[in-house]
Parts: structure tokens; C-alpha cells; sequence
């Protein structure tokens, strides 16, 4: 006798639409950077491109905050991933730098495979309707998925280039982001199995956000900090900053990188086991802080192997705080108002980010070449220190309700 409760299922399909997605965005960043580098766009188009993605990822975020709740979570959901469908099919076949841009402002592609804009707000607001004992694990096993998911989907990646050297007909790299329209095809045919629970609430007549608007206005404002800071140290600096400094290939960065990947994914399991134990906040702030000094010292490292396993270090630690963070939002505001509170904080983070990945060369120019390490550091620590200092004495909703939620009943978090 099948005894899963309908919370239960869903999130079993929310796991595997994202590990779909997170494949999907992990083997496009790697193909696409190759096709548009192979494609004859000059370095102002690339970035253009690569611009309205971001762009489209912060505003379709605002407007599924607004309007997902009106129309309904999963009637949003499955738009979004039928539009990434079509995105996928967009970029596999047209060259056209206007058709490629406006298909970025769709919100529906994404530079990270943990993060992906309107459809990750929309999940985390779905996810919050696990029951609080049992929350904080959801989401780690959430973001774990991801980053799985995503360091498969880039290796993949390399694939049709590497086979090429011994099959010369196989399909040009822009036809290979097909897969793409593959993967938001399986996931819409997945939606079609979520229960109508997961729009449990959701329907409203007030504004997106009434009682929580002042406390999610200040965490959005931290988090943008945050994500600011984090752009200064993104991927491709790493990789540029180490080739840089001591030499180092693609191919070996692109194997650290790899192990970062998967030391996160576990990582944000255990963040979720350190939350049930210590609670939200603490996990995001006091995993945080040791991060930070560790990003500090990876330039003043001697050695190339030294400075990867402080990096290595680092991502053991250095994402404990997300699945936390996710869950602390779905807490502190009230059910109805947690898709525009995932939505607003995420925007945010996806506005500020690429500030900061524009300072970081700024840095190394104008100061030093191990500069935006430390000031990446420095502005994470500041960011602890404030998010705890306001947040500290905050009772979350459930607490003063006695851990009752929206949800009926309680769920273990699928494995």
C-alpha cells in the first residue's frame, strides 16, 4: 500500500524537474559559450546576450512575484518551463543576435544551474510548504540536486566537441542546445502529475506582500549585498584569476571545479541536518563567516595545489548558507506571501551579482591581483555580521504558531 502523502509526491516531481533543469542549464552554459564563441558574434554581442539573460532572469522574477499567485503556482510553473522548451529550440537554431536576446529576457535561461530565476522562486515557494521540523532538509536536498545535476550537465557538455574529433559530421555545438528543449519538454510532461496542494493558499485579494513587506525589504537588501560580493568571485574569474597566477589549464580548473560542485551538493545536505539542530539563521550565518576567511586566503596560497585545496576548502563551506537562506524566507512571511518573498529577495541577488563581477577586474587593474578575494570576503563578513545582528530576535510566524504550518500532517524529505 502506497502511504506518500500528496506534500510528499510533489516534491518527489519538484526533485526530478529540477535535476532535469539543472542538466539541462549545466550542458547549455557549457555549449553555448562555445557556439557564440564559434558563431561570429564580436565580444559586445556575447555580452549582450549574456546581459539579457540576467536581465530577464531579475524581471520575470518581479512579475512571477506580482502575478504567480493570482494565475496559480503550477499554471506559472508549467508556462516557464514550456517557454525554456522553446528558449532551447531559439538558440539551437537562429543566429541572430535580436532573436537571441529577446529569448534571453524570457527569464526562462540561466548562467548558474542552482539558481535560475523566476523558476527557482517559484519552487522555493512550493517547497515551503514542508512542514517546518522537516524544512530545512527539503531545501538542502533541493540545491544538493542542483548542483549535481548541473557539474553532470556541464561535463556532458564538453562531449560533442570531443566526439567531433572522431565523428567530423555530428551536429555543430548550436544544434546540441537542443537538449535544452529536451529537458523543458520532460519537465513540463512532469508537471502534469503535481496534486492540486501545491496551489494549497496561494490565491489571494491583498498585495503580494502586506505583513512581511518591511523584513523581506531588509533581507532583500542584504542579500543583494551578498550577491554583490559573490559576483566578484564568480566561476569564470576563478578560472581566468588561476590561470593568471599560476598557469593553470582550463582542463584542471575545469576539474576543480567540478569536485567544488560536488563537495557543495554535500554540503547542502548537511546544512540541512545543522539547521533542524542549531536553526536556520545560525547555519547561514556562523557556516558563513569561516568561508569568508578561507576565500581571504586563497590568494596569499604559494603554491597552485595550495591555493585549489583552500578553494576546495572554501566550497565545503561556502554554500551551507543557501539552503538555510531559502528556507529562513519561506518561514518568516506568511504562506500566501512566499512566492513574492522568494521572488523579490532572489531579484536582488540576480540585480547586484554582475556589479560585482565587473569590479573584480576593476580590482586587479587598479589595486591588486588577489583584490577582489579579499574584498569579496570582506563584504561576506559584513554581511553576517548585519543579517544576524537584525535578524537575531526575530521570532519566525511558526514559532509563535507552535510549528503549525498550511500543511496538513507532516512529510519526510523524499530521498
Amino acid at each position: 500500500m502506497d502511504t506518500t502523502t500528496p506534500l510528499e509526491h510533489d516534491l518527489r516531481i519538484i526533485f526530478a524537474i529540477q535535476s532535469l533543469r539543472a542538466f539541462g542549464y549545466g550542458f547549455a552554459s557549457v555549449v553555448l559559450g562555445s557556439s557564440l564563441a564559434d558563431g561570429g558574434l564580436s565580444d559586445g554581442q556575447v555580452g549582450l546576450v549574456f546581459a539579457a539573460i540576467l536581465a530577464g532572469n531579475a524581471l520575470v522574477s518581479i512579475a512571477i512575484g506580482l502575478a504567480a499567485d493570482r494565475i496559480g503556482r503550477r499554471r506559472a510553473y508549467v508556462l516557464l518551463l514550456f517557454v525554456m522548451s522553446a528558449a532551447g529550440v531559439a538558440y539551437a537554431l537562429s543566429d541572430s543576435v535580436v532573436v537571441l536576446v529577446l529569448v534571453a529576457l524570457t527569464g526562462t535561461l540561466s548562467t548558474d544551474a542552482n539558481e535560475s530565476g523566476p523558476l527557482t522562486s517559484l519552487e522555493q515557494a512550493m517547497l515551503g510548504g514542508a512542514p517546518p521540523e522537516v524544512r530545512a532538509r527539503v531545501f538542502g536536498r533541493y540545491n544538493a540536486i542542483a548542483y549535481l545535476a548541473g557539474a553532470v550537465g556541464a561535463l556532458a557538455g564538453g562531449g560533442p566537441a570531443l566526439i567531433r574529433e572522431r565523428i567530423p559530421n555530428l551536429p555543430t555545438d548550436q544544434r546540441w542546445l537542443l537538449v535544452l528543449t529536451l529537458a523543458g519538454a520532460a519537465c513540463v510532461a512532469l508537471t502534469r502529475r503535481l496534486s492540486p496542494a501545491i496551489d494549497r493558499r496561494a490565491g489571494r485579494v491583498t498585495a503580494p506582500l502586506h505583513r512581511s513587506r518591511t523584513e523581506v525589504s531588509r533581507l532583500a537588501a542584504l542579500f543583494g549585498l551578498d550577491a554583490f560580493a559573490g559576483g566578484f568571485v564568480v566561476s569564470t574569474f576563478l578560472v581566468f584569476w588561476f590561470g593568471r597566477r599560476f598557469g593553470a589549464s582550463a582542463e584542471l580548473m575545469g576539474l576543480a571545479l567540478f569536485c567544488s560542485g560536488l563537495l557543495q551538493a554535500l554540503s547542502s545536505i548537511a546544512s540541512g541536518w545543522l539547521a533542524t539542530r542549531i536553526g536556520l539563521l545560525p547555519t547561514m550565518v556562523f557556516t558563513h563567516l569561516p568561508s569568508n576567511v578561507l576565500l581571504i586566503l586563497i590568494p596569499v596560497m604559494p603554491t597552485l595545489g595550495s591555493a585549489i585545496a583552500m578553494l576546495l576548502l572554501r566550497s565545503t563551506l561556502s554554500q551551507m548558507d543557501v539552503p538555510a537562506r531559502q528556507a529562513y524566507v519561506t518561514a518568516l512571511v506568511d504562506p500566501e506571501e512566499r512566492t513574492a518573498a522568494a521572488a523579490f529577495t532572489n531579484t536582488a541577488r540576480y540585480v547586484a551579482r554582475p556589479f560585482g563581477a565587473a569590479g573584480a577586474g576593476l580590482l586587479m587593474q587598479s589595486v591588486a591581483v588577489g583584490a577582489p578575494f579579499v574584498v569579496a570576503g570582506v563584504l561576506k563578513s559584513l554581511y553576517d555580521v548585519l543579517v544576524f545582528a537584525r535578524f537575531r530576535r526575530v521570532v519566525l510566524p511558526e514559532e509563535r504558531r507552535g510549528g503549525r504550518t498550511e500543511t496538513e500532517g507532516t512529510a519526510e524529505p523524499p530521498g
